[in-house]
């Protein structure tokens, strides 16, 4: 009876209030605006989009924690936004290493509104390239795990295959409904972003017998592939991550590999529009995998001509 609305964003939303309710009222001043004009009117532009993870609410919930943290330092140190000079900055960012990152966006939107100097700018940490993997054996052995075992719960089987096929991160997984599953005569697929891919006929098995296992326990409604305990929302990913790790089948070295595997056919622009992540990321395993395609593709240019 209740309209639709975006659970992602609507924790974001309560989240800030109950955040803002409890500043004193210097620093709630300058966060208010920077949590609901800045984060909160870009977070629904992507929730209009059908983009707004429960990763992305984590994440804007993380920024502005870190903006907190920046003015309750800034009150330690006697100094105000105004009074701020880039070797104080340039402390903060060395001293808070976990929210040096985080606290970017906010240091631009207060040097956009003229309440910094000018030109103070805290620089993002050098990214690092992914360090687990797993090798092809221990890959192929777990997908048919995944596959084959039924000992395993079905939602393990589901998710820790997901990742091993098609390189999918939890967040993504999470968001997955009966309508991203299409039939035809001969095969089942899964649309993930905009594009669908076909199922292994044993996978396609394994989701119909879940969802349809789901339905006798109440979770019609939603028909999430992996509903939650709260009717109406997904599975938590951090939950979910460490269920797979119970039942030893782990995300992210698998997730790594997988995406590996991928750009040995793929060229980056194709695998980051398919499975929905940045094409920065897609680039950057493409070179740890020595796969350069901008040469490859440069290469046949020269050829033709």
């Amino acid at each position: 009876m209740l309209p639709p609305r975006d659970e992602n964003l609507a924790l974001l939303i309560n989240w800030t209030a109950r955040t803002l309710a409890k500043l004193p009222g210097h620093q709630a001043t300058l966060i208010r605006p920077f949590a609901e004009w800045h984060i909160i009117r870009d977070a629904r532009r992507r929730s209009a989009r059908g983009r707004y993870t429960y990763t992305a609410h984590k994440g804007d919930c993380a920024n502005i924690r870190a903006a907190i943290d920046f003015l309750t330092w800034l009150d330690t140190q006697q100094h105000t936004l105004q009074s701020l000079t880039q070797e104080d900055l340039d402390v903060w960012a060395i001293s808070r290493p976990a929210l040096r990152a985080r606290s970017i966006p906010f240091i631009r939107w207060a040097g956009a509104r003229h309440l910094t100097r000018v030109g103070l700018t805290i620089e993002h940490p050098p990214s690092q390239l992914p360090g687990q993997f797993q090798i092809e054996e221990e890959h192929y052995e777990e997908l048919r795990r995944c596959l084959n075992d039924p000992t395993l719960p079905s939602d393990v089987r589901i998710a820790a295959a997901l990742i091993r096929l098609y390189a999918l991160p939890l967040t993504r997984i999470v968001e997955l409904t009966a309508d991203h599953l299409h039939h035809d005569a001969d095969h089942t697929y899964l649309t993930i972003i905009r594009h669908p891919v076909v199922l292994p006929p044993k996978l396609a098995r394994l989701i119909d017998d879940h969802l349809e296992d789901a339905s006798r326990h109440g979770n019609e409604a939603t028909r999430y592939l992996l509903p939650g305990r709260a009717p109406g929302r997904p599975r938590n990913p951090a939950g979910l991550s460490d269920k797979l790790k119970r039942y030893g089948l782990p995300a992210r070295a698998a997730r790594n590999t997988a995406m590996m595997e991928a750009l040995a056919d793929l060229p980056p622009v194709v695998l980051s529009d398919l499975i929905g992540i940045q094409p920065r990321t897609a680039e950057r395993f493409a070179a740890m995998a020595g796969e350069n395609w901008y040469d490859y593709l440069a290469g046949r240019h020269s050829a033709r001509a």
